[in-house]
This record gives structure tokens, sequence and C-alpha cells, in this order.
């Protein structure tokens, strides 16, 4: 198993609140219970290191709508595996990592509250606009040597303000201050000019592909 993606499976299923991943051959099953994502099938190969014949395989035995599979290759490979029962994500993700420094935890500008709170080994941090509104938010989970950065978002009205590099730069902040060394996030290509600017390297790219057969095949 590549290490970066078990990092990332180990710090994710604890910031998303999900059951304890399930070692497989070829991976991880980890199961949500939401609608629409009940179980995710993520490979711990990275690039070509995951083959098609392992990817049709376990493909090939999901029957459940709400599974989906994420694949650490180029989705214009994985798309070639898969058959028209899988809808693949249009906007290809991205695994990145950092190297974690001690840089100290930024300050808020003026008229906006930065805050932030532990549950259950997940810190999550918000910034409030002056009117009392969402700026930005994300969370992160260090889980040892590394720390999985998680939900980042920018309200429309404050991109391009600084809030999500406020956001990104206190929970890196918060990792460090609890033992981590390597920053590990599965980016989307919105983030992904933000988390580069900040120092972030891509490592693999990222396939999400969900079962949902059409209509007739249903029926």
């Amino acid at each position: 198993m590549d290490g970066t993606v078990q990092a990332w499976v180990d710090g994710w299923v604890v910031s998303r609140g999900a059951a304890p991943p399930t070692t497989e051959p070829w991976g991880w099953t980890i199961d949500m219970g939401m609608h629409g994502h009940v179980t995710r099938h993520v490979f711990g190969s990275t690039g070509d290191g995951l083959d098609e014949t392992t990817v049709r395989k376990v493909a090939g035995a999901v029957t459940g709508h709400g599974v989906w599979l994420k694949a650490f290759r180029d989705p214009s490979v994985v798309s070639g595996w898969l058959d028209d029962t899988w809808w693949i994500d249009p906007e290809p993700g991205c695994l990145m990592t950092l190297p974690l420094t001690a840089d100290g935890a930024p300050a808020a500008p003026d008229g906006f509250r930065l805050r932030s709170w532990s549950r259950g080994g997940v810190t999550r941090v918000m910034v409030a606009a002056p009117d009392g509104s969402l700026a930005a938010r994300g969370q992160v989970t260090p889980t040892g040597e590394t720390a999985v950065v998680d939900q980042i978002e920018t309200a429309p009205e404050h991109r391009r303000k600084g809030m999500g590099s406020l956001v990104m730069r206190t929970l890196q902040d918060v990792a460090v201050r609890q033992g981590a060394r390597t920053g590990v996030l599965a980016g989307t290509p919105a983030g992904r000019g933000l988390y580069e600017a900040l120092g972030w390297k891509v490592v693999a790219p990222l396939t999400s592909a969900k079962y949902a057969p059409p209509a007739d095949a249903r029926s």
C-alpha cells in the first residue's frame, strides 16, 4: 500500500466520522452509511501501480447504489476500465502533501473573527465575516506523524481575499503543535491553486466514480 494513501485514509475516516476502514488485498473498504454515499472502496496503489485487472475486479463486484471508488490514477485511464454503470466525476482531484513547519498561527484581518475547536480528534476552524456570516472554514485530523486537512470551504463573496489561506495556515499550525510533520489532503481542481500557492505538492491524480447504472438497467 502507498504510505501517503494510507495516511489519508487513516485521517479521513476520523475527519468524516466514517467506520474504521476494512483492509482489502487491494486497499480499503470504508462504510459511510449515508444516502448516496453508502460505502467507498479506496485503492491503495497510485499511478502505474494501480492496474486494470484490480479495478475491474473490484468494480465488477459492486451491485448497490451509493458505492464509490477512489482511484489514485488519471481519470483518462481509469474511465476506460469502467462501464456505463459508473458515473465518473468530471472534475478529477489530486492527492497532495506538504512538509509541515512551525510558522505560527496567523491573525484574522480586522473585523473578521477566527475560531477553532476540537472534538474527537478533529480540529475545526471557522472565519466569520464582520456581518457574522461564514467567510471560510476547514478541519484537520492529526494521526501521529501525518495530518489530514479536509473540507476546506470559502464563501464565494470572500474568495481571493486570503480567507482560504488563513484557514489553511491555522490548520497547519494546529497539526504541527499536535506532533504532525507531514500534511496530506485530497484536493479538488478549485482548491488546487490555493494549496499549491501554500507549498503543497501533487503526488497522485484522483479519480472518483460512483455506481449509478442507467434507469433501464435498474429495472
